[in-house]
């Protein structure tokens, strides 16, 4: 095993002066809203740094070829199934996850609702079907506003979304928003070229132009800006920026990862994750595969899956990270049993797996069975509703939560989705 815990802590001696984007003044600007949260019960609310890492695997994976093989039948491909350090096999193109598995759980009795690549991406992020009246909040935003207020030293955007967009807030406001960042650490227009004097000057500059204002009794609107000057000016200058910057990794590091834009991404994640940020979603897309998928599989998406995935949660363990911090690895539905004439699979939302792990979920296990040839659930089938409430339950964010939409609806956290017992450890 490649140990790769050895690389220093991310440096607090160095600032780096950034120019503020739209999302993020979106972001800082809707801030001041934190605390709005409904009590939540004290005694499910942890008080130590959770966090969540969503993998998204955008297209649809076809998860009867990686988490739920039918060796042997017409519907199983040529892929081969292997044994891993947990009680379960997996594709014979992952043998480094396989080395993880016994962090990792399988959910292989997923039954979903919809099968199109926009209303099947917005249920697995929200645990909602898309409603025209409502915009429902996802993932990243549930998940960092309810474990925000624990996070009174976090000077950098609670959700952040690395590779690609995510769903977004919906009625919980655009504090909760994602802070998209490329897997590189460029975030679009933020980058400026003043020296830390001259900000300052300008700063100062600024804040007598604001004093000004209040001076004039222009309310709380003039105090509210002022607030927001202050968090833009913690922002550009704060040393946690400094967590977006994997290329300051050790060489050995960013190897393990391995050299892709997923492998970048996650090995963001678990620097985000260890500067405490609640919520990152790191972007693999691809999983398209309506055609020639075995060759896409084996040579293009498993590989980049295989060496990146493995080293975060290996990383992560070694980091005593694991433990407090929740991985989830989907896409929005999964590919037909049947293998098309093109050499592909279409979209399936019949049966389908997820993987989950960390945050004291319970490892090396496959919860649920699909039929022989992976056409339907035979055992109790969960929803993206499910999924949703384990994880929550998993972070110690209590169930009971409610929150109120713009119209005053009240909507309970992840739909009132039910717990997969069997993972909970």
């Amino acid at each position: 095993m490649l140990w790769i815990n050895n690389s220093p802590p991310l440096g607090m001696n160095r600032r780096h002066f950034m120019r503020h984007t739209a999302g993020a003044s979106a972001w800082l600007g809707s801030s001041l809203a934190l605390g709005h949260s409904l009590q939540v019960h004290a005694d499910e609310m942890r008080r130590n740094h959770k966090s969540a890492i969503l993998l998204w695997m955008g297209g649809g994976p076809a998860t009867i070829d990686l988490w739920d093989m039918k060796p042997g039948m017409a519907t199983g491909g040529p892929f081969r199934p292997i044994s891993t350090s947990g009680d379960v096999q997996i594709c014979e193109h992952l043998p480094q996850v396989a080395k993880q598995m016994h962090n990792l759980a399988i959910v292989r009795s997923m039954s979903t609702r919809e099968a199109d690549h926009a209303r099947g991406r917005y249920y697995m992020h929200t645990g909602y079907v898309p409603n025209p009246n409502i915009e429902h909040p996802s993932y990243g935003s549930v998940i960092s506003h309810e474990l925000m207020a624990e996070r009174e030293d976090l000077e950098i955007p609670p959700f952040i979304s690395v590779g690609g967009a995510s769903e977004g807030p919906g009625f919980l406001g655009m504090a909760w928003a994602p802070f998209t960042v490329s897997s590189d650490g460029r975030i679009r227009n933020l980058e400026m070229g003043l020296s830390q004097t001259r900000l300052e000057q300008r700063m100062q500059a600024l804040s007598l132009i604001e004093r000004g204002f209040i001076s004039q009794g222009r309310g709380a609107a003039a105090e509210e800006h002022k607030k927001i000057l202050q968090k833009t000016y913690a922002l550009m200058t704060s040393s946690q920026m400094e967590a977006f910057q994997v290329g300051s990794e050790p060489e050995s590091v960013r190897d393990r990862y391995g050299d892709s834009a997923f492998g970048r991404g996650c090995l963001m994640a678990r620097r985000l994750v260890e500067v405490g940020v609640p919520f990152i979603e790191v972007d693999l897309g691809g999983w398209d595969n309506h055609q020639g998928i075995h060759n896409i599989l084996q040579n293009q998406r498993l590989p980049v899956l295989d060496q990146a995935m493995s080293a975060l949660v290996e990383d992560l363990e070694q980091r005593e990270l694991l433990a407090d911090t929740a991985i989830i690895w989907m896409g929005e539905f999964g590919r037909t049993p049947t293998i098309n004439g093109n050499a592909g699979r279409d979209h399936w939302a019949r049966s389908w797996s997820v993987v989950a792990g960390g945050a004291g979920l319970k490892g090396g296990i496959a919860v649920g069975e699909t039929d022989s040839e992976g056409r339907s659930v035979v055992t109790e089938p969960y929803s993206a509703e499910d999924l949703m409430a384990t994880i929550c339950k998993a972070l110690g964010i209590s169930l009971e939560t409610t929150y109120q939409s713009k119209s005053g609806r009240p909507m309970k956290i992840a739909n009132g989705g039910k717990v997969i017992r069997e993972l909970l450890a």
